[in-house]
């Protein structure tokens, strides 16, 4: 980066940190200094006080980044150092280096966005209080490298064609992007990257070399195994038996205000599974001692069993209640899932993190909040577990988000995974965090495994990872082999992401009173492998690069270094700016003029015109917000000033449905009744007199009339009822085939609806 202007400027660097991203080295370099990040445990004090001197003088406007924080559009963390004084001309030069484990799309694909710093786009640019012109050009290319074989690349630029370095396709070089972006760039466009790799849906093993330099035994020092674990799983089909154990944790709230939202969930659970109710806020007892099958009488005994309102106020028994569940027997063959519903902050915050963290492998939570201040605590329930979390912000949205959950959690899993390891005498394996004992469909376990001791056979040049599950009730079996004398860059990628994945395990524990070894733990991989976490920090340390001479005697002076400002900061997002955060140049005293003004007038206007914006969003938006999809960060404020159409909303609509759900029975069906007629609003005597004769059975012809009444109306229940309409279509299947032509034909007449076969599979 080049100062172009004919003034001095002082430098800002801000780097975005996407999801699982970690730095692990920064550096920057002038014709007059180098600047350099450090780690440093938060306990201690500046290294070589003697010789480092107080933050640089030219920093005295640090708190400007009080003003920075709130110029991006979404919140989240950035990387932030000051450079110092550029002079006109001259040119610093940056080197920062980071580890980040790639999200996987569905179709398996690894995704890679650049660094909107690295992409720069928008106004956030200053160069000085005259021009915004961007000088800038980019050169991007990607080395690519996979045991399973490199098989396409796609991005949303143009792409330079891929060259195999390997005969296998193991490897690949691709030049992607050479482009100028000086003027104004486009805005609201990431450079996205999609890697194909040869099987998605498969399991690998890529071992990486050890430092050299670090001692044996250490975790840079051994080498390391990354074993990917994404095995194939067939779709399951809906309203079928599936296994399962599903816990919900309810709340007074959700108690008070959501009895419906809890009928749908419950008569939408499927035949074969396992389930219990626990009423936190009351009693850290589950309904049941441990959890029972979903069968007709277990559930009408547990809806009499749930109380209609609580006691008491505040989430006081949530951390007991989960202790309870952890300590319970898990049906054997049956994934855990919990659905755990936050109506505010609970105490033990910390402690609960800590629990959740420690049975992370045993279990997912989908983690539903119904106020602001515990959205944090239930995303961080999710994401440790691999489950999801959702701000419920409107009683007419929230049964639709809680199913929208529970569609994901019945989706048919690997239970019963085990990995072991054949290795030559003398060595063993580790695997950092542990295995998780189900897979998912669609998920990509990524493990961490470190090979330790030395080997006494050394012409074994290969070693064996076995990986056992079960899936529908079948025992499944992968074998790979992986080398014992790895290759390396020396960059130790997968080792930092290793430290980055220990230190968040050891987080929890370190703060909920364990004692000082996991904390201590934490500081010691973090100060070792570069990456910051919770108990260290970063401080930037200035080396000037030109020497200073005595005079009388001749000598040389050492360079005097001095502290500069450099740290982790939390941008909180507006949504005043169009882009995201870069890096900014600033001239002299501007952001401190600029942020005086903006100070001033931040607490004034702020909140005045923030709240009559979702006070008329609330007003005019009549139907109820969306159903927001694949909840992986939960931004309240989102919800509150979102509108959608997506579906109708009809209170009397909804009450007729909530009755004709409280009708089915456990395995989809309904009973021929008078409180069926009421919600059919046909004559219960006619219902019965058109009945066609082929149906010996009065509950198929029942269903049939109830499952033609809700496609009928299917704008309003499409959502609500998909998943009980597919276990009443399932159970009607399994009974009379050849009597559904005929019951739909009489019930489309009845009913003076036009529903199609194809709702029964027919």
């Amino acid at each position: 980066m080049t100062n172009k202007s004919q003034t001095s400027t002082e430098v800002l660097f801000v780097f975005p940190l996407g999801p699982h991203m970690a730095i692990y080295s920064f550096q920057a370099r002038s014709e007059d200094a180098k600047v350099h990040a450090v780690l440093q445990d938060e306990l201690s004090v500046p290294p070589c006080p003697s010789q480092v001197q107080q933050p640089h003088e030219a920093t005295g406007g640090w708190e400007n980044l009080e003003y920075l924080r709130d110029q991006s559009e979404y919140p989240g963390e950035a990387f932030a150092c000051f450079l110092g004084t550029l002079s006109p001309g001259r040119e610093v030069v940056v080197t920062l280096r980071y580890v980040q484990e790639l999200p996987r799309e569905p179709d398996g694909a690894a995704r890679f966005v650049l660094s909107p710093t690295l992409n720069p786009y928008g106004t956030l640019y200053v160069w000085n209080c005259r021009t915004s012109k961007l000088h800038y050009s980019l050169l991007l290319t990607a080395s690519l490298q996979s045991p399973r074989g490199v098989v396409d690349v796609q991005a949303n630029f143009a792409l330079t064609p891929l060259i195999y370095t390997a005969q296998d396709h193991s490897t690949a070089q691709a030049p992607l992007l050479q482009v100028s972006l000086a003027g104004s760039p486009q805005c609201h466009h990431d450079l996205e990257l999609l890697v194909y790799y040869g099987d998605p849906t498969a399991v690998s093993a890529v071992v990486e070399k050890g430092d050299p330099e670090a001692p044996p035994g250490s975790l840079l020092g051994d080498p390391m195994v990354l074993v990917t674990l994404a095995p194939s799983i067939p779709e399951a089909v809906p309203g079928q038996r599936q296994s399962g154990e599903f816990i919900f944790l309810l709340n007074t709230t959700f108690l008070e205000h959501a009895q419906d939202s809890l009928l749908f969930l419950l008569k939408s659970l499927p035949l074969g599974c396992y389930f219990n109710i626990y009423c936190y806020e009351e009693t850290s007892v589950g309904i049941y001692s441990q959890s029972v099958e979903y069968t007709q009488d277990n559930l009408t005994e547990a809806m009499r069993r749930i109380p209609s309102t609580g006691s008491s106020l505040g989430d006081s028994n949530l951390l007991e209640t989960l202790r309870s569940v952890y300590n319970t027997p898990r049906p054997h063959r049956h994934p855990r899932q919990l659905f755990i519903f936050m109506a505010g902050l609970p105490p033990d915050v910390e402690a609960i993190a800590a629990e959740v963290c420690r049975h992370r492998n045993s279990h997912r939570c989908f983690s539903f909040c119904f106020s602001e201040d515990s959205a944090a605590l239930a995303m961080a329930l999710a994401k440790e577990t691999g489950g999801e979390a959702a701000y419920v912000s409107s009683d007419s949205s929230r049964s639709l988000v809680v199913l929208k959950c529970l569609k994901q959690a019945l989706k048919p899993a690997a239970e019963g995974v085990s990995l072991s390891w054949t290795l030559p005498r003398g060595l063993e394996v580790e695997v950092l965090g542990g295995t998780p004992q189900s897979i998912f469909q669609g998920q990509h376990n990524l493990l961490y495994a470190q090979i330790h001791g030395q080997a006494q056979d050394t012409t074994v040049a290969k070693g064996v990872m076995t990986l056992q599950y079960s899936l529908d009730g079948q025992d499944v079996t992968y074998t790979i082999e992986f080398p014992l004398c790895p290759q390396g860059d020396g960059r130790l990628a997968g080792h930092r992401l290793a430290a980055r994945c220990l230190m968040k395990r050891l987080l929890p524990e370190s703060v909920s009173g364990s004692g000082e070894e996991p904390r201590h733990r934490a500081v010691e991989i973090s100060l070792t492998s570069g990456i910051i976490c919770p108990f260290t920090s970063y401080v930037g340390v200035r080396t000037p690069q030109r020497v200073t001479w005595y005079q009388r005697p001749l000598a040389l002076l050492p360079p005097r270094q001095s502290l500069i400002p450099c740290q982790i900061v939390e941008l909180r997002g507006s949504r005043i700016s169009s882009c995201y955060p870069k890096s900014i140049w600033v001239p002299p005293g501007w952001l401190t003029a600029v942020r005086a003004s903006w100070l001033a007038l931040r607490q004034l206007t702020h909140d005045i015109a923030a709240l009559p914006q979702r006070r008329a969003c609330s007003k005019a938006c009549k139907p109820p917000p969306p159903l927001f999809s694949s909840l992986k960060y939960v931004d309240p404020m989102e919800f509150g000033l979102c509108s959608s159409t997506l579906w109708r909303w009809c209170p009397e609509a909804a009450a007729k449905c909530q009755e004709l759900v409280a009708l089915q029975n456990a395995d989809g069906s309904w009973a021929l009744s008078s409180g069926l007629a009421s919600v059919l609003e046909v004559d219960e005597d006619e219902i019965k007199g058109k009945m066609p004769d082929e149906v010996m059975e009065p509950s198929i012809w029942a269903t049939v009339m109830a499952v033609t009444w809700l496609h009928r109306h299917d704008e309003y229940y499409q959502d609500l009822c998909e998943l009980l309409e597919a276990k009443a279509v399932t159970w009607l299947c399994s009974q009379a085939v050849s009597q559904l032509d005929k019951c739909l034909e009489t019930a489309n007449t009845l009913l003076g609806s036009s529903v199609k076969p194809s709702v029964f599979r027919l």
